[in-house]
């Protein structure tokens, strides 16, 4: 891993065990109450020259210091604003998958933190941008303040969506930081915002691998076909999720099969299996 520049803490961690207003889901989807609002929420930001990334971190209220990182990248825009407000987290992106289920995670010895984009990138967070060093060192250096806020030995990178552009490429930059990288409903093809995963040289991840998609994903960027090639291609294992809720909104949206609504606890509990044991998990299946 790149040797990090020194960096300034521009907020201290604020635990929060009630009451986070309601916030907004991905682009075109509803209002929506956060989930995660009962345990325990904070904010971390680091300062680097003129920007700072930050991230919310979440938690269950008695745990105090973690084995296991999660660290999640959620879909577009994958811009999340994460700032406090009156003593309080706030953030945008609150329907994305990642973001609402991300209370499953946890256990005594897990952290989640949800990835912002860096804040001189709010305007418009490119997947070129997600490609490039900065972007590596950017997310090293909040999740290594994380690490030594919390004891973190062990990271997983999870992207969803567009946000497997940000997690696979943040796992490249950091070998030596990303024991694992699991890709959920990953942006295969090439779309009018960037390249999505199609140009990855998968030699250079050096991080173990999971697929994770929807059988049914409607979306047209992110078809199960491709999720199986790529399994086949990367010799990853692949975990194959059927069924769930009634969907809601267009296909590429967070309430959709693309979203995994209705089976998000069921997949991430699949996902938090393989981080702790290696071992490949039974497709995810509920009627």
């Amino acid at each position: 891993m790149r040797a990090l520049r020194p960096v300034r803490i521009l907020a201290i961690v604020i635990g929060l065990i009630t009451g986070l207003q309601p916030v907004l889901g991905q682009t075109g989807t509803a209002a929506t109450g956060d989930p995660g609002s009962s345990i325990t929420n904070s904010v971390l930001a680091v300062a680097i020259k003129d920007y700072s990334i930050s991230g919310l971190v979440t938690h269950l209220p008695l745990a105090k210091t973690f084995k296991y990182g999660i660290a999640l990248f959620p879909g577009a825009p994958a811009i999340m604003k994460v700032r406090e407000e009156g003593g309080q987290p706030r953030f945008e992106l609150g329907g994305n998958f990642l973001i609402r289920s991300r209370r499953h995670w946890l256990d005594d010895e897990t952290l989640v933190i949800s990835v912002d984009a860096p804040s001189d990138q709010w305007a418009g967070f490119s997947q070129w941008f997600r490609q490039d060093p900065r972007y590596g060192a950017d997310v090293a250096a909040l999740l290594t303040e994380a690490s030594h806020r919390y004891a973190v030995k062990d990271w997983t990178l999870v992207g969803t969506s567009e946000g497997s552009v940000s997690a696979v490429h943040a796992s490249r930059m950091n070998p030596g930081m990303a024991q694992r990288v699991i890709l959920t409903a990953s942006l295969f093809l090439a779309a009018g915002h960037g390249p999505g995963i199609s140009g990855v040289d998968w030699g250079a991840i050096k991080a173990k691998l999971l697929w994770v998609h929807h059988e049914d994903d409607g979306c047209r960027f992110t078809p199960y076909r491709s999720a199986q090639e790529h399994a086949e291609k990367t010799r990853a294992p692949l975990v194959t999720v059927r069924g769930g809720a009634a969907p809601r909104g267009p296909p590429c949206e967070a309430f959709s099969r693309h979203g995994f609504v209705g089976v998000e606890r069921e997949t991430v509990l699949a996902m938090r299996s393989w981080v702790k044991t290696g071992a490949t998990p039974a497709d995810v299946i509920k009627e």
